[in-house]
């Protein structure tokens, strides 16, 4: 199978800040809106989906929506994958160039069909995000304190996304991507009432088939993922601030009304 990897993380961030303040784009609070991907997560995910090559990234501890993430997508023509770069907070291909517009960092599953700013996307631009985990945030004793999940295997998490070209000023465009949400699985609803839709990696080969455009043969593949699969723990508040990204954000603590007293998020299953 061809593979490839276009772009750089460091030249995408910074043309996408630029493109930002010359295109008026605001960001809209997200869902799923911090996680982590180290370098070995990526490429394990590449080994599983027949991808080769040299992986240009670094470990990422703290990433966030307006940054360069990458993604594993169909290449063009549709005769193999690749590895690209997408602007994470997705602006509709309808949006006027220069207008002001919210980029949308999350989407939600069960509306992707009708809503004009996905529903495109949904049937014809559909790619992967890889992560080692993600964070959610519970409030408690006035302080928010940060879960981090994970597979409970230690294997890559993989994110159903949609993307798309979206224009500017200059009449070029810049590519951007959302994550999609859905329901919580039993482990995740003790944190928060959504979670990102997780992909096994037969559904997640699916996903990127260009052959399937039907909704319906679609939306089945976006249910909660399966919360014995999955671990959540405690850690360190240091990931509040999106300029941390460093080991230190994986730091365990204590948080004693987790379930079993520990940083352990028990279910009894």
């Amino acid at each position: 199978m061809a593979d490839r990897q276009r772009g750089s993380p460091v030249d995408q961030t910074a043309r996408f800040q630029d493109w930002r303040w010359e295109n008026n784009l605001v960001n809209v609070a997200a869902m799923c809106c911090r996680y982590v991907l180290q370098v070995e997560t990526l490429q394990a995910l590449a080994e599983r989906l027949a991808l080769s090559g040299p992986i240009v990234w670094r470990t990422r501890y703290n990433l966030a929506p307006g940054e360069a993430v990458p993604v594993v997508r169909m290449s063009p023509g549709g005769e193999g994958r690749e590895i690209a770069f997408l602007r994470w907070g997705l602006v509709p291909a309808w949006n006027r160039a220069g207008g002001r517009e919210e980029a949308r960092a999350n989407a939600r599953a069960e509306t992707l069909a009708e809503r004009p700013a996905f529903r495109s996307a949904f049937r014809h631009r559909r790619c992967l995000v890889p992560a080692s985990g993600y964070y959610e945030w519970r409030s408690q004793g006035g302080r928010k304190q940060p879960w981090l999940f994970r597979l409970r295997d230690g294997a890559p998490l993989v994110f159903a996304v949609l993307w798309e070209n979206s224009p500017d000023r200059a009449g070029g465009g810049l590519e951007t991507c959302t994550v999609i949400t859905t329901a919580p699985n039993q482990l995740a609803q003790t944190i928060h009432n959504r979670m990102p839709a997780i992909l096994a990696p037969d559904d997640a080969k699916r996903w990127l088939d260009p052959r399937l455009t039907d909704p319906s043969d679609l939306a089945p593949l976006l249910r909660p993922f399966a919360a014995d699969a999955m671990t959540a723990i405690a850690v360190s508040e240091r990931v509040n601030n999106v300029r941390h990204d460093d080991a230190g954000c994986l730091e365990p603590v204590n948080a004693p009304d987790a379930g079993d007293g520990t940083d352990q998020m028990s279910l009894n299953l």
